[in-house]
């Protein structure tokens, strides 16, 4: 099994003493300490303005539900006017140009897709969904 390792450094010269902070986490198993998960969904997606996109749909049979899921969402976009709203059941926020997050996401119901609405111009998505491996049924 492959290891999926998150890392995160921050850095600011905004207060008199310089900030530093860094760490990383490897990516586990729901309720485990197992540090791999199965499986990796990724793409690019192109939103215009105005248009909403279901980036993850919460009713897809085929996502687990409160699994060790892992979201990393990126804007693309090299105008730094453009932006997308994110939002999981109510606003979490704005991913403009060049910005980027990682999530843990919970996918219980259909208030919780992840979702998506472009502003400024055409926005270039990209985006991974980390997860434990689908349960597959037989016809």
């Amino acid at each position: 099994m492959a290891t999926t390792t998150a890392s995160i450094t921050l850095s600011s010269d905004l207060l008199t003493d310089a900030l530093s902070v860094s760490t990383n986490t490897e990516c586990k198993k729901a309720g485990s300490a197992t540090d791999d998960l199965d499986q990796m969904d990724y793409g690019y997606i192109e939103i215009a303005t105005g248009d909403e996109y279901d980036l993850l749909d919460a009713n897809n049979a085929g996502l687990n539900t409160d699994k060790g899921n892992k979201v990393y969402i990126a804007n693309h976009s090299t105008d730094e006017t453009f932006y997308v709203t994110v939002a999981i059941d109510g606003a979490i926020g704005r991913l403009y140009a060049g910005d980027w997050m990682f999530i843990p996401w919970r996918c219980v119901d259909q208030h919780d897709d992840i979702e998506l609405q472009a502003f400024g111009g055409t926005n270039t998505i990209c985006y991974a969904y980390f997860h434990e491996g689908r349960t597959l049924t037989s016809s």
